[in-house]
């Protein structure tokens, strides 16, 4: 059974495994089984609170990852409809 751990130490845990993998709030909510909402918030208002500084890295890569959505999705469009032509 998973052990529940408070909220601050969750935000952390968050924040460090954004920053090293470069992950999306989507992708980090699925990796830690909770809501993209929750992901958020935890990394951009509670992360002020607790480590300013750990907040602002985190807040460099989730502005890359909004920068470089646009292509992300028009790959996947490519994909699919690429898929659906075979």
């Amino acid at each position: 059974m998973k052990q529940i751990a408070s909220i601050e130490e969750r935000a952390i845990n968050l924040a460090h495994y954004i920053i090293d993998s470069k992950d999306t709030v989507r992708g980090a909510a699925k990796k830690f089984g909770i809501s993209k909402s929750t992901v958020h918030k935890d990394v951009s208002e509670r992360l002020k609170k607790i480590n300013p500084n750990l907040a602002k890295q985190v807040r460099i890569v989730l502005d890359e990852n909004k920068a470089e959505r646009h292509i992300r999705g028009g790959m996947a469009t490519k994909m699919k409809y690429r898929h659906l032509k075979k």
